[in-house]
């Protein structure tokens, strides 16, 4: 482990702290800041040369300052000489523009996937992607882990009665996820007829699948962005009669009105990660945040060491 460094940006130090910690291993020395025009200045206060180095830089709001970082990084590194370079990115910005679903729009997912590469990362960790098949548009190995098994293992100690719960999928895309979390927590499949209306609007509706009256909803997602999505499922499971509602998901943006639609939502619950840091004035009673970092902390380990990382998940 001597051999190996690990570093990180600005967007999310106390995750990168908690990983050092698991791996017993001091943070790297790097300097970061901003010129009095903006531009970003990085330094790195400490050898690399011939270092397996880490940066941790989730791509969460603000996008394109943490994306600019996180490029300059790599940047730093390559030119230190550093052996390999893995962009550790626990939130991956712009996935949701991965294919063009009309005409004269760009694939953002891809452009950002050239430009990490390019920029000189080795590789690239990163967590639930929201859609899989980015993994393709590096060119580089990444190794994409999941949060399910954090999450679920929360669900478990909560000591719900298998037969009472009802894994619900808020849409079509996400009925694979929703089977992983039934497999391991028990209860029956619904899915939510979601329809999008624009960008920033859907429409939820019909519920295809098992009953959820008097019974425990759990809803799980990649991500909660303005929480305009899950919340709308979550009022049609209570409409439906369910029990209780939990809404969980790994990325925990929340961004614009979220905050607000959770509290005035009927959720019993909201459960994510802290792939992306929790602003102080966005944890509200209603939302627990676990921790990945010894999910992250332990990919690390294996890749460093040329060991399976898709072995955690078996």
């Amino acid at each position: 482990m001597n051999d190996m460094k690990l570093f990180s940006g600005r967007a999310h130090p106390e995750l990168a702290k908690r990983m050092c910690e698991y791996l017993g291993l001091p943070l790297g020395h790097l300097t970061v800041g901003n010129f009095p025009d903006g531009e970003i200045s990085c330094k790195i206060d400490e050898d690399v040369r011939g270092r397996d180095v880490f940066l941790v830089q989730p791509t969460c709001p603000p996008v394109n300052e943490n994306l600019m970082e996180l490029l300059i990084m790599i940047e730093s590194f390559r030119r230190a000489s550093a052996e390999r370079i893995t962009a550790v990115i626990p939130y991956f910005g712009y996935a949701r523009q991965d294919r063009k679903d009309e005409g004269r729009v760009p694939i953002t997912a891809k452009l950002v996937a050239n430009i990490i590469t390019r920029a000189g990362a080795g590789r690239v960790l990163t967590m639930d992607l929201h859609a899989a098949q980015i993994q393709g548009f590096f060119d580089i190995p990444v190794d994409h882990l999941y949060a399910a098994p954090v999450i679920d293992e929360h669900i478990l100690k909560m000591n719900l009665e298998a037969e009472e719960i009802v894994v619900v999928s808020p849409d079509e895309g996400s009925i694979k996820r929703a089977l992983w979390h039934m497999n391991q927590l028990g209860g029956h499949l619904a899915i939510i007829d979601k329809r999008r209306a624009s960008a920033e609007s859907t429409r939820q509706e019909h519920i295809i699948g098992a009953p959820v009256e008097g019974k425990t909803a759990l809803i799980f997602d990649d991500m909660i962005s303005t929480a305009g999505s899950i919340c709308g499922a979550a009022k049609v499971m209570h409409e439906h009669g369910a029990a209780q509602i939990y809404l969980a998901a790994t990325h925990g943006i929340l961004c614009g009105q979220a905050i607000e639609r959770i509290e005035q939502s009927l959720v019993d619950g909201v459960i994510i990660t802290d792939t992306i840091p929790l602003a102080p004035e966005k944890a509200i009673p209603k939302i627990t945040a676990l921790s990945v970092a010894p999910l992250l902390g332990e990919a690390i380990k294996r890749i460093h060491r040329n060991e399976s990382v898709s072995r955690l998940f078996k």
